[in-house]
């Protein structure tokens, strides 16, 4: 099977970037059946509430005919009007709720920026032609085409059903309520055959948009990294880091005091600031790092001490921007008090051994280790 072939479950982002899109399984027809269904449940408890009412306002007509006049007319008219006002605004507002529950219930209300967004294919006459004309277009025929049967082949079995009543001699109230009766049966079952359709076509739709979305091997694998990192952009994003910050380093040796090395393969730069309590190490290297940071003193004409235990100790115990370990306070107070005097008389850089005696530095560097092991531990 090709890597390539879409067989896979989209995944949470690729369905969120669908909908984005604008495909998302929508059927219109669904809402508008559902509407009809709950007004025709609603309409027959309206039907008989407002019969009631019309059957009262007749008699109050009739007697009102009896002894007429404007005021009275001009109140019957109203409330007239305000029946068939709160009849339409209850069943409007049902119609309109349940097309929101509707809309909710499909994905709810999105405007997609790709779509809404101008596009000169749109306006291509081939491009317009194929989509009129296409296998889409077919399979919209055809379905409103079936739609557009089943409900005729209802409604004429419920026509047929009333029209030996209009002829016939029934009273004429049996002949409204069988005709009412009729008419909400229509309805309903109208609105029913129709809810069942709508729900079969948002079915297709889902499926066919579920499809379209399905993602291959090498689309997850490749969304699986954006998420994830790709290991080579992780490796590019430390090495820039590391040279950031190897080029601050190397930046921060012309503010050292003195270079410690011994003498080729480590070089340790101290700063001694005595707001600041103890020196600290503004660079550090080994190899060819140490023979940058060389470079760079000597640029900077910072003093260069060989003292290889202490190198070696500072390189080892500590890192760039830490104090040095108390053990090593006095032997490297030895150092800077050499190179301050020096740089008091004027005489700056330059390469000098180292003013102390080596022989006191293996047992500051035993304290160094084992204070080391203990913070291990």
């Amino acid at each position: 099977m090709s890597d390539q072939e879409k067989t896979e479950k989209p995944t949470p982002k690729r369905k969120k970037q669908a909908r984005k899109d604008g495909q998302v399984p929508r059927t219109p027809e669904l809402g508008s059946w559902l509407g009809l269904f709950m007004v025709t449940l609603a309409m027959g408890p309206l039907l008989d509430h407002e019969g009631d009412a019309l059957r009262t306002m007749l008699t109050t007509h009739l007697r009102a005919a009896q002894d007429p006049s404007v005021p009275l007319a001009l109140s019957l008219l109203g409330d007239a009007a305000r029946h068939v006002f709160l009849t339409l605004v209850l069943l409007g507002s049902m119609a309109l709720v349940v097309g929101v529950v509707s809309a909710l219930a499909q994905g709810g209300f999105y405007l997609s920026p790709k779509l809404a967004k101008p596009d000169p294919k749109k306006l291509n006459p081939i491009q317009g032609a194929k989509r009129a004309f296409g296998m889409h277009a077919l399979w919209e025929g055809v379905k409103v085409l079936v739609k557009s049967s089943v409900v005729a082949l209802i409604a004429w079995g419920a026509i047929r059903s009333i029209m030996p009543l209009v002829g016939g001699l029934l009273p004429i109230d049996n002949v409204i309520a069988h005709a009412t009766a009729e008419v909400s049966h229509l309805l309903m079952t109208v609105s029913v055959a129709g809810l069942a359709m709508a729900a079969a076509d948002y079915a297709m739709m889902r499926r066919k948009i579920g499809k379209q979305i399905r993602m291959s091997h090498s689309e997850i694998k490749q969304e699986h990294k954006q998420a994830e990192g790709d290991p080579m952009v992780k490796s590019a994003i430390r090495s820039r880091q590391l040279a950031a910050a190897r080029n601050r380093m190397f930046a921060d040796v012309g503010t050292a005091d003195v270079l410690l090395v011994n003498p080729t393969h480590v070089a340790v730069a101290l700063r001694y600031d005595p707001e600041r309590g103890a020196p600290r190490v503004v660079a550090r290297g080994a190899g060819a790092i140490a023979a940058k940071i060389r470079e760079r003193a000597a640029e900077e004409r910072v003093p260069l001490v060989q003292d290889v235990p202490l190198a070696r100790a500072l390189y080892r115990h500590c890192q760039v921007g830490q104090e040095i370990p108390r053990e090593l306070w006095a032997a490297v107070a030895q150092v800077l008090a050499f190179v301050l005097s020096r740089r008091n008389a004027g005489q700056y850089g330059g390469e000098h051994r180292t003013p102390r005696r080596t022989d006191e530095l293996p047992e500051v560097l035993a304290h160094a280790r084992r204070r080391r092991v203990a913070g291990g531990a």
